[in-house]
């Protein structure tokens, strides 16, 4: 289905559908233009309304075209880790640095993002007005809606905006808050002001949401998380770390599991931090894309076998069995997400990511390479990989950026962390692949950064293109 024309309708706000159907009186408003917002009366008018606008939040995060499936992709098949091998050129396009302007998943993923943000916005604006909300409720829920629209403009920037002091002087557009029922043309804000709304959305959802253990909604432990991972992005170490070491000492609330599979094996471990919660009316579809037709998926993109290798290096390493071969196709693929009917949870965050984290800013600042050094061979030890011991902070650094890599394999950071830590040009060369030509190198900084889909550039006159699309 083109969907093309109609984005081009909405230009950069649209009308949210899964906001619309969790209203049970919103059936009539689906057959209007989709150009016309929802009114704050139809769309959330009471507690009962809002409740379901926050469940909607969740909806939009967990769609095929967000963690459901494309954002995970996205990243992975741009990295050194997978490659396309069917027949989606969507993906080749990704795989081979040959994003175009009218790339179908990209433009999924942009529109599902302000989609959510939009979802986000009309919380945030109405919630202040509604009289049966306890001011618990209110908190919680504003809470959640700042949490998770600064989650989507820090993917966003990430995916079209930049890396500070790598690549990228463009952030992106920043809707009105208050932007229920206009269509608006923003421009894009710097780089550093798109991270800096970020960075004050978390801090407002830090500052109203519930200490809690609930890992598939929002909490002050998920905010203080994704503020770590921010601080690291923007190289604020120090603030890294402060934020790091909260998650880490939360009483309890979030511990390394054990048994490294057991994550995947299982649904809301303390391993995780803030996870996306799939059923079977509910699926995801990361799986379906690598499993190949024999083991009842698609077969579309598969394992770069060098990473294969990598994995396995340490016999040791538990994380190396997480990876089946497919011996018709000739391929591998990975099994974290393997159990039948796509159910597999999304993890968005875990607390290893904490200990990785911090170890990597205490590398970078040079504060303390003991500490880090030691919050490196926790998570290996819990991998039951071999222990590091070296004292050269550069050397500690490749360990802990190498660890990254192997430790959320195929969970959507591979290609973001390559190219945020400078080493995306030298690690994506010459990657022998079964559809495209091995000789292909990631050259041009500049297309770490994805093109702004067609239909918003059409769309939106005041919208500036990526340097590498013009």
């Amino acid at each position: 289905m083109n969907i093309y024309p109609i984005l081009q309708k909405t230009k950069l706000i649209w009308c949210s559908y899964a906001l619309l159907l969790a209203m049970s009186s919103c059936n009539s408003i689906l057959e209007q233009d989709p150009r016309n917002e929802l009114s704050e009366q139809i769309a959330i008018a009471d507690a009962r309304g809002a409740e379901a606008a926050v469940a909607g939040l969740y909806n939009q995060l967990q769609d095929g075209n967000y963690y459901g499936r494309n954002f995970l992709i996205l990243s992975d098949v741009s990295s050194d880790q997978a490659q396309s091998i069917g027949t989606w050129d969507f993906y080749r396009e990704m795989d081979t640095y040959q994003n175009s302007t009218g790339n179908t998943e990209i433009g999924y993923f942009y529109s599902r993002a302000y989609k959510t943000i939009y979802v986000a916005n009309t919380i945030i604006s109405v919630l202040p007005t509604l009289n049966d909300l306890t001011e618990t409720q209110r908190s919680n829920m504003l809470g959640e809606a700042y949490f998770v629209r600064g989650l989507a403009y820090f993917d966003l920037t990430r995916v079209f905006g930049g890396y500070p002091e790598v690549v990228g002087s463009l952030g992106v557009a920043i809707t009105p808050e208050d932007g229920r029922g206009v269509l608006s043309e923003p421009s894009r804000t710097s780089l550093a002001d798109s991270y800096a709304y970020v960075e004050a959305d978390l801090l407002r959802a830090l500052d109203l949401l519930p200490e809690s253990s609930n890992r598939s909604r929002a909490s002050k432990g998920a905010a203080r998380a994704l503020l770590s991972r921010l601080y690291l992005y923007t190289r604020d170490y120090a603030s890294c770390i402060e934020y790091a070491d909260a998650v880490i000492a939360g009483g309890g609330t979030y511990t390394l599991n054990p048994s490294y599979t057991d994550i995947f094996a299982t649904k809301l471990s303390t391993e995780s931090i803030f996870e996306l919660n799939f059923n079977n009316a509910d699926q995801s579809g990361v799986r379906n894309w690598y499993f190949p037709t024999s083991q009842g998926g698609r077969g579309d993109l598969a394992c770069h076998p060098s990473f294969v290798e990598k994995a396995q290096a340490d016999p040791n390493d538990i994380r190396g069995t997480l990876y089946a071969y497919e011996n018709s196709a000739n391929v591998y693929y990975p099994t974290k997400y393997n159990k039948a009917g796509n159910i597999d949870n999304i993890h968005v965050i875990r607390i290893a990511e904490m200990y990785l984290n911090r170890a990597e800013a205490k590398a970078s600042s040079g504060v303390d390479l003991e500490g880090a050094l030691a919050d490196l061979n926790l998570v290996r030890q819990r991998a039951g990989a071999m222990r590091y011991s070296t004292t050269d902070g550069a050397t500690l650094l490749g360990y802990i950026w190498e660890e990254q890599q192997l430790e959320f394999a195929f969970e959507g950071h591979s290609f973001f962390d390559l190219v945020r830590t400078g080493q995306a040009q030298e690690t994506i060369t010459n990657i022998p692949r079964l559809n495209s030509p091995n000789t292909i190198s990631f050259v041009e900084l500049e297309r770490a950064l994805f093109p702004i889909p067609l239909f918003e550039m059409n769309a939106n006159p005041n919208m500036v293109q990526n340097s590498a699309y013009q």
